[in-house]
């Protein structure tokens, strides 16, 4: 749904200020409604939405990334019932367009047959529709912490407005959504950096600014999302961030919603002609009447710099409302927006009360009709940038937990499991100085020893440099040095992170996976504050040509920065295997047989596997065959004679030309990579077919395999770089049933030395009697003509192709193979997608493209129909 908000009693203010009140009064929901006809409107529309069980056994991030019926047919909402997964589909594919209308299942064929325009005035559809935050509501009350995290981060890369607070009527509380937004991470440039070029990367929750707050007493006719939404954009990149009045359903009755608090962020890019704020604000905006939700007003008033309250009627000798507007007690300065074109509009009991309250003319702004909404607009723009640039109150989201106890306000991370893991996580993470040291201390195994041991696997079996010496004697040599690597790796103690990690991941339940993404998000943030260190070091040094010796030695710095959780998986398996070196008795080997298991158990339930180490460019294969072995058993431990049936689809491509989001946006998954860096190796990451879904596809799990960049500058400087491409793509290629060969268009001059690489890996195929399936996709391609245009382009692709296999067939001895789709199935007109860029706009307040979103949708169609036919 084009999320993000207004309140559904606001009015456009060019309607007659009667019928607004009217309309008003038919669709507001009254907030001062009793407890229980509170309850019944949440247990009715989850009825309503199929989410009564859900509000219990809440929904999880595996089952709605599962791939059913759904995920292939284009079938509109028709029962209220479809809303929640239609909405759930769309915004895990970052598509902006999920609105939440429900399509009528039969004609309307009133309008045709007879003339009846009292009818046409009076009747009103807001009944029969549901309003986009009531599904917004229902839905995180009825998800689990970890899908909640997914649709808030999902959610801002759309530009819509999260949840900060969340009501629930079942209780009669709010909860501050703190894990919600843990996983947001942006990037920005104030106007303090735009001449240097910089840019500032850091966790949302984890940032300090400004927040500014908007609300409204009583009645409002103006339209305060609305506004807002306006406030929040420049003329050419209007984007509906807020739900308001005037979007489609927003003028449905809330019935769960009203209470709801709402954030986003105006992020500058440090473009003076293009930015609204030079400084980065926080934005909330709470769902009805601060008189019926004091709570949340409070909070708001404790936390922002500035709270605007709109309103239309004030009662200056309402005791409740100077009370409501006092500066007393409060952080925040608190401005009055009022509209005078209202009939309910009354200036002397607003100088009143702007005496009682001592305000000055600088906190009270009016919509007048001498005004259009562009100048209302612009100088309520105007007071904001004031603020922003004065106020000294800025807060993390992260400090506001204090403020939320005091208030007797929830918050999500206070459940036993998330504080237990995060306690252990930070045993773990909190002494990290030097990551390269700490490699090397707590992660012993890995590094120099496993990157030796690679290259005597691989001489063991290419025994290039064997010269004259006897083959069986210079195996036997390598085996020697093997031996002697893995005692190596044996004589080390377990160290204390990895003892804490294997703990961490052993725990109970929801535990290990509240464990792991702790993990995931404070290794990323140390990731990133040495990875900023280093760039301003190299930034300086490169200022000066005579340091190449000290830009070298930062950019190996900048190579090694990278910690993740892969690598504490990488020192696991190197743990294991080392450990099978070690007689089947001894008790330091029995002790770690369980850890392909717990591997297992953690890929099952979605998290990534590396499959190819990313740094020393091997596969741990005893590790990841004894990890498969095990989740074969988890999956079927009954019909072990039964063979559980995968399909593979695998993407490559050049370095940073969006394999990773590619494969994000179209599954609706997180592949794990580590902080400002590319994707290095290769991670496999499993999705459940739903039942109905198992029988088309004839399979019970469907594989993604991510891949590094081919082409990596940082691997070009070494002389095996081609042959590391060339093994990557055979790996992942004869892995897969579908490979999607990713082409941004701004690197198409690198496209031949891919596709050289890439018709290698296929040919190889074909020897063991494989023949996968092959899709092009050219990214960064707009245009509507775009595949009629390049029908030329095409045709010369295929050229290309049949040369270069005919080149590669030569050098493999195969000269029967004469074209491309002898060793792969391939169709120019089927075969390549055109994919627009993915932003629609300038970052960072540019949404996501909705063509890249829909483009993507239309590849997976296709991926999904071309595994139906295997």
């Amino acid at each position: 749904m084009q999320t993000g908000g207004k309140e559904s009693t606001d009015m456009s203010s060019s309607e007659p200020d009667n019928l607004k009140t009217e309309v008003q009064k038919s669709t507001q929901a009254p907030e001062d409604m009793k407890d229980e006809n509170k309850m019944q409107h949440l247990v009715s529309l989850l009825e309503e939405l199929d989410l009564t069980q859900c509000n219990t056994d809440k929904l999880s991030l595996s089952r709605i990334l599962e791939i059913d019926l759904k995920t292939i047919t284009d079938e509109p909402a028709r029962r209220k019932s479809d809303l929640p997964w239609y909405f759930l589909k769309k915004v895990m594919m970052l598509n902006v367009k999920c609105t939440s209308e429900c399509e009528s299942n039969s004609d309307d064929e009133t309008g045709s047959a007879y003339l009846d325009l009292d009818n046409m005035i009076n009747h009103s559809n807001t009944e029969d529709m549901v309003n986009p935050l009531d599904i917004i509501t229902a839905l995180f009350l009825c998800s689990d912490g970890f899908l909640q995290q997914e649709m808030a981060l999902k959610m801002s890369m759309c530009q819509f407005s999260v949840p900060l607070l969340l009501p629930n009527c079942d209780t009669e509380q709010c909860t501050l959504m703190l894990w919600a937004m843990r996983d947001i991470v942006k990037k920005y440039r104030p106007q303090s950096l735009s001449q240097s070029k910089g840019f500032i990367e850091e966790r949302i929750v984890l940032s300090e600014l400004p927040m500014v707050s908007f609300v409204r007493l009583g009645e409002c006719s103006l339209s305060k999302s609305e506004i807002l939404n306006k406030l929040l954009s420049n003329d050419q990149q209007y984007h509906n961030t807020f739900v308001h009045h005037n979007m489609e359903c927003g003028d449905s009755p809330r019935r769960i919603s009203n209470g709801l608090t709402e954030i986003t962020w105006y992020l500058p890019g440090g473009n003076t002609n293009i930015d609204i704020f030079g400084q980065p604000v926080a934005v909330a905006n709470l769902r009805g009447d601060i008189a019926s939700f004091e709570t949340q007003y409070s909070f708001l008033c404790q936390t922002s710099a500035a709270v605007f309250v709109f309103f239309d009627h004030l009662d200056s000798e309402s005791e409740s409302v100077i009370s409501l507007l006092k500066s007393q007690n409060k952080k925040a300065q608190i401005f009055l927006v009022g509209n005078c074109e209202s009939k309910r509009f009354n200036l002397d009991t607003v100088k009143n009360l702007a005496t009682k309250l001592c305000f000055s003319n600088n906190n009270i702004i009016f919509k007048t009709k001498q005004k259009n909404e562009a100048h209302f607009v612009k100088d309520l723009r105007k007071t904001v940038r004031n603020v922003i640039e004065k106020s000294e109150l800025k807060m993390k989201i992260e400090k506001m937990v204090d403020v939320a106890h005091e208030l007797g306000i929830l918050v999500d991370e206070d459940s036993p499991e998330c504080q237990t893991a995060k306690k252990n996580a930070k045993t773990i993470t909190a002494g990290i100085q030097d990551i390269h040291k700490y490699k090397e201390d707590e992660l012993p195994r890995q590094g120099q020893i496993w990157k030796t041991l690679t290259s005597l696997q691989k001489e063991e079996f290419r025994l290039q440099n064997v010269g004259s010496k006897n083959v069986e004697n210079y195996r036997s040599d390598l085996q020697k040095q093997k031996e002697e690597l893995r005692q190596k790796q044996n004589s080390y103690e377990m160290s204390t992170a990895m003892t804490n990690f294997i703990t961490g991941i052993s725990s109970p339940g929801t535990e290990r996976f509240y464990f792991l993404k702790w993990m995931r998000m404070n290794l990323d943030n140390v990731s990133h504050v040495k990875l900023s260190e280093l760039r301003e070091k190299y930034k300086e040094k490169c200022k000066n040509s005579e340091n190449k010796e000290e830009i070298k030695e930062i950019d190996r710095q900048i190579s090694n920065s990278s910690l993740g959780i892969e690598h504490f998986f990488r020192e696991m398996g190197q743990i294991y295997e080392a450990s099978l070196s070690l007689p089947e008795t001894d008790p330091s080997r029995q002790q770690l047989q369980h850890l392909p298991k717990l591997c297992a158990e953690l890929l099952l339930d979605g998290f990534p596997l590396e499959l190819v180490d990313g740094d020393a460019s091997n596969i741990p294969l005893r590790w990841v065959s004894d990890v498969l072995s095990q989740l074969s058993d988890l999956v079927s431990p009954k019909k072990k004679g039964k063979k559980r049936k995968i399909l593979v689809v695998t993407v490559l491509g050049v370095q940073s030309t969006g394999k990773s989001t590619l494969l994000n946006t179209m599954f609706g998954v997180q592949f794990a990579v580590s902080s400002g860096r590319c994707t290095r190796g290769a991670f496999m990451l499993l999705i459940k077919i739903n039942e109905d879904m198992k029988n088309v596809l004839n399979c019970e799990f469907l594989v993604i395999i991510d891949t590094e960049g081919l082409k990596s500058p940082e691997l070009a400087q070494l002389d095996n770089s081609y042959e590391h491409d060339n093994e990557l793509a055979t790996l992942v290629v004869g892995l897969s049933d579908v490979t999607i060969v990713n082409i941004a268009m701004e690197n198409s001059t690198e496209m031949k030395d891919i596709l050289q690489i890439v018709v290698h890996a296929f040919l190889r195929m074909k020897e063991v009697g494989k023949k996968p399936k092959c899709q092009f996709v050219h990214q960064n391609v707009s245009d509507v003509s775009a595949h009629e245009n390049n029908l030329r382009d095409r045709k010369l692709l295929l050229d290309q192709l049949n040369e270069m296999t005919q080149a590669a067939a030569k050098m493999e001895k195969k000269e029967e193979n004469k074209n491309f789709t002898d060793v792969m199935e391939y169709s120019p007109d089927t075969g390549n997608w055109y994919i627009p860029g993915l932003w629609n706009g300038n970052p960072p307040m540019a949404p996501v493209n909705a063509g890249y979103s829909e483009a993507v949708y239309e590849l997976k169609k296709n991926i999904i129909q071309l595994l139906e036919k295997l």
